[in-house]
């Protein structure tokens, strides 16, 4: 999730910037120029990724989806690319039936109602939550289910990663389906937090998320405190007000500079940091789209692009890049003496 803090590291995005999803996002530039100053902190100088010149920019190539995505997985079969590099969004987990959760217009929100909240997306807002966490927990219910089933997409990423290639998952999501479709730990930045750990809001102490989804599902809801300081608890999904996991800005820098491939898939682009990844990539390195609709500066620049169902798209590729595998590992035919 976005974030509303001062500092470049706390600010994700501004209270009032709100997308066409509902998600908060603040101006392209100048968070942009807020990531760059938080990544340069930890040792990342843009200038060491070495841009090579640029031709015009030019409309992306439209090739028929079939011979591209044949094209692609001959690619990786190949073994052309060694660090791919993923950023994903809402889109990716939209066909388990993962509600969007930044966004007011789902009925997600229509029970929260008595609570009279200024904005839906209030119940995201720490400040709030510390003095009033109940809401957060109401739509919880509804947000958290342990039913959900990894889609085509994450599939894909799985076999990415399976064959060694992926070197990171920036996701913006806060599910836990990359893991549950087996995506290795390590692999996975989890840019807004999850559901799979919570903790306390004062002293950081751990807490079991059986002990949470036990208070989250009784009748009245219960709300979980800390048994060290008696402060609230919850999971650990960055809020707006909240800084990102050091993890993710302790990985982005080298990530950065090794990537020679990226993956955009399922994302608006439009909250911060995460959508500035992809302005800190050497201009050189492909770059494919994999979403409903056109987003950032896809089509400016001789880019891959499949616009429509994701999920169509993924299980095209997974498919076509594991009978090449599948292919290369079948037994050669011999003929008997």
């Amino acid at each position: 999730m976005s974030d509303r803090g001062n500092s470049p590291k706390d600010k994700v995005g501004d209270a009032d910037d709100e997308n066409e999803d509902g998600s908060r996002g603040g101006d392209g530039v100048d968070d942009s120029v807020a990531l760059a100053a938080e990544l340069e902190k930890v040792g990342f100088n843009e200038t060491r990724v070495q841009h090579s010149p640029q031709a015009p920019p030019e409309k992306a190539e439209k090739p028929r989806q079939d011979a591209a995505i044949d094209a692609l997985a001959q690619e990786l079969y190949e073994g052309k690319y060694k660090n791919i590099l993923v950023i994903a969004g809402a889109g990716v987990s939209t066909a388990a039936g993962v509600p969007d959760f930044r966004s007011p217009k789902t009925g997600l929100y229509a029970n929260l109602g008595r609570f009279k909240l200024e904005s839906p997306t209030d119940v995201f807002d720490i400040s709030y939550f510390r003095t009033n966490p109940e809401p957060f927990y109401v739509l919880s219910r509804d947000l958290y289910r342990d039913d959900l089933q990894p889609t085509c997409a994450h599939r894909f990423l799985q076999l990415l990663d399976r064959q060694g290639l992926l070197l990171r998952l920036y996701t913006q999501n806060i599910d836990g389906l990359d893991r549950k479709a087996g995506i290795r730990d390590d692999k996975i930045v989890e840019a807004h937090g999850s559901y799979a750990s919570a903790s306390c809001i004062a002293c950081r102490e751990p807490c079991g998320m059986d002990m949470v989804l036990e208070h989250m599902r009784s009748e009245p809801i219960r709300i979980p405190k800390c048994g060290v300081c008696s402060a609230f608890i919850k999971p650990d999904i960055t809020f707006f007000g909240e800084s990102l996991p050091d993890r993710f800005y302790e990985l982005l820098p080298n990530d950065v500079e090794r990537a020679d491939f990226v993956f955009v898939m399922g994302t608006s682009l439009k909250v911060m940091p995460v959508a500035g990844i992809v302005s800190l990539i050497d201009k050189n390195i492909k770059r494919v789209l994999i979403n409903r609709e056109m987003v950032g500066d896809f089509d400016h620049r001789r880019d891959t692009i499949f616009l429509g169902d994701i999920e169509t798209t993924t299980s095209a590729l997974h498919d076509a890049y594991s009978s090449l595998l599948a292919a290369d590992s079948a037994p050669s035919a011999t003929i008997a003496p």
